[in-house]
Formats: C-alpha cells, structure tokens, sequence
C-alpha cells in the first residue's frame, strides 16, 4: 500500500519545495527506496547533467598512524610510543606522490592519525615540501581533528591554522571524522574524539578561509533514525553557513575491530541513504558514491538513486579495505557501464576541468 505521505513529501520536494526534518525522517522510516530513487534521480538531473558523472584521482597518503583518540571502529592506529607505528619522512611522501602522478592522478590526500609526538613544523614542511616540487598538485590534506589538535598544540585561533596551512600549500580541506554527529553516538564510537560541535567548528572555520570540503555521514552502528536525520540537519545548516561543501559521500561502517556494535547495512537501505541525502542536501551540489566501501554493483545503481560522481579512482587506502577502482581507464570504463559519459573533475568539482587543478 502506497504511503499518501510520502507521496506528498516526494512531489513537493520535486516542486522545489525543501524538506524538513519531519519529512525526512518520515521518508526513511516509511519511503519505499525505489519510490526515493526516482525522486532523487530526477532531482540529481535538474542540478547536474543528466547524462555525466565526474570521477577524480587521488592518493591517499597516511602520514601517521600513530593517535591518541582511539576510535573504537579503527583498527588502523598504534597506540602513541608504543614503538610499533610509523611515521614518514618528507622523502616517503614525495616518492608516493611521484608514483601516483605517474598513474595520473594529481591529487595528494594527506591524512593521519593525531599523534602529539608531530610539531606544527612538520605538518608545514611537508606541505611546503611536495609544494616546492609539484607546484600544480592539489593538495587535500587534513581533518577536523586533526586541525583541531594544531589549535591546542600552536596555542593559536583555528582560523590562524588553516591560514598557515593554506600559506604552505594546502588546497582543500576534507570533513572526515564526521561518523555520526550527535553526541551519545560520538561517545559511543569515539569517546575521545572531537564534540559534534567542535567538528562543526572546524568545518565552519575552513569555510570562511576559503577552503572547499566534503563531507559524509557513517552509519550501520547502533544510531538511531532521528540521530541519522538530524546528522543530515546539521550538514545542510553548515552549508547554509559557508557555502564551501561541494559533495556528501554516504559510507556504512566496515567490520575493523569488535569494540563497538556493527550491524550489516541492507542494499535498499544504502541506495535509500543515497537518495534521501540528494532530496534532504538540496544546498549541496553534488552526492558522491564511494566505490571503495559501496563495492561496483551497489555503486552502479547508485549513480542511478541520485548520486552523480564517484569518489575514485583511489590509489593506497590503508585504514579500510578497499573494493574500488585502481586507475583512471578503470573508473571510465565503470562510468560508462552504468550508462554515463565520465567526466574528469578539478578537484572543486569543476566538470570538465582536468587541468584545473587550482583553489
């Protein structure tokens, strides 16, 4: 039996009309996903060509592994001093850099773990060392929290940060760590990590210095239907403020340590994140799959549930294990598979733009 609400819900939103939290949480509860799927479709088609979807490459270089905030669903880390982790050199991270131009993709993805060993020294030169060599790179670097620590190790505003970053190389700034954004799930997931507020902070300040992010939502724990609604509440009023999140990539949780409540997150219920987030996101332009968790089958439909760009090729992804794509012909060959021309994208989701790499 067809829901006359969410058939309400559904053609007002295709009317322009933009959805509360009451019609979002009613559409997840009670939208069948294919009924959402269309809908999203047609709205992915209204804010970007119909027949495109746009990929990119990048790899991701994990500078550390060593941290002090102890997620309980990473089992990437080491425990700081513990003597068993790493932490690469300048020389390590320009030679990875220079592999992956080489597989053509000139995007440098830096991240790692918060370890207090590192001064702010380091972070800045190694971003004015691969800046020096590769003056045309994009550099995507960081987290909030990982920048939320060099606010407490410098002494010194978040804003100055992300000045000083910027002054070193840095281009864009990626909203990782996002997971669930209320606070009895952070507790739950990451009791040591950065509030809800504090990450909305972070993602707040690099707006307003001019650097272009993404953002995600985690799920497939133990949060609840409003906690998933209100995560995308919160993502929607950050781009009301700043107007700097290009994309939202819906991820599921992947099986890594047995410390915290995993359970196993359906199809539909994933193309229904997908088409919910591209209906609920109206001020976000574009809804990323990411290959990497979502696998090719599931990603391909998909591109076809409101989504219209896949976050691949990835070269080197150490934290999960990674059913994506490899190389640019791979992501081209998948685009078109899915019935799409493959746009390659600047790295602010400019389409078309392969040699914009710039801010």
């Amino acid at each position: 039996m067809v829901d006359k609400k969410v058939k309400t819900i559904l053609d007002a939103a295709l009317d322009g009309k933009r959805l509360s939290k009451e019609d979002a949480l009613h559409l997840w509860r009670h939208g069948d996903f294919k009924d959402l799927g269309n809908a999203a479709q047609e709205r992915r088609n209204r804010l970007n060509p119909p027949n495109e979807v746009s990929y990119t490459a990048f790899r991701v270089v994990n500078y550390t592994n060593y941290c002090n905030v102890e997620c309980n669903f990473c089992s990437f880390m080491d425990e700081v001093d513990s003597g068993k982790g790493y932490i690469l050199g300048i020389d390590a991270i320009i030679q990875k850099v220079e592999e992956a131009l080489k597989l053509d993709a000139p995007q440098l993805f830096l991240q790692g773990g918060v370890n207090p060993k590192l001064p702010m020294s380091y972070y800045t030169d190694v971003l004015s060392a691969v800046r020096e060599k590769y003056p045309d790179l994009h550099i995507r670097a960081f987290s909030p929290v990982e920048v939320l620590f060099m606010e407490k190790l410098t002494q010194k505003s978040l804003s100055d940060v992300f000045r000083t970053l910027k002054k070193a190389g840095m281009n864009s700034f990626p909203g990782a760590g996002a997971e669930i954004l209320t606070d009895r799930m952070r507790k739950i997931l990451s009791p040591q990590k950065a509030s809800t507020q504090e990450w909305l902070r972070a993602m707040r300040v690099a707006g307003e210095e001019g650097l272009k992010n993404s953002t995600n939502i985690v799920w497939g724990s133990e949060e609840t239907d409003d906690e998933i609604i209100e995560h995308l509440v919160h993502i929607r009023n950050l781009q009301e403020e700043t107007h700097a999140v290009m994309s939202f990539v819906p991820w599921t949780f992947q099986a890594q340590t047995k410390k915290f409540k995993l359970r196993k997150v359906p199809p539909h219920e994933y193309l229904k994140m997908v088409a919910l987030s591209r209906l609920f996101l109206d001020n976000v332009p574009h809804i990323e799959v990411s290959i990497m968790v979502a696998g090719k089958q599931l990603g391909e439909l998909a591109l076809h549930f409101g989504a219209d760009d896949i976050n691949s090729p990835v070269i080197e992804e150490n934290v999960l294990r990674s059913f994506g794509l490899k190389t640019v012909a791979e992501a081209q060959s998948f685009i078109e598979n899915a019935g799409f021309t493959p746009i390659r994208r600047s790295f602010n989701f400019v389409r078309g733009a392969k040699s914009d790499l710039g801010d």
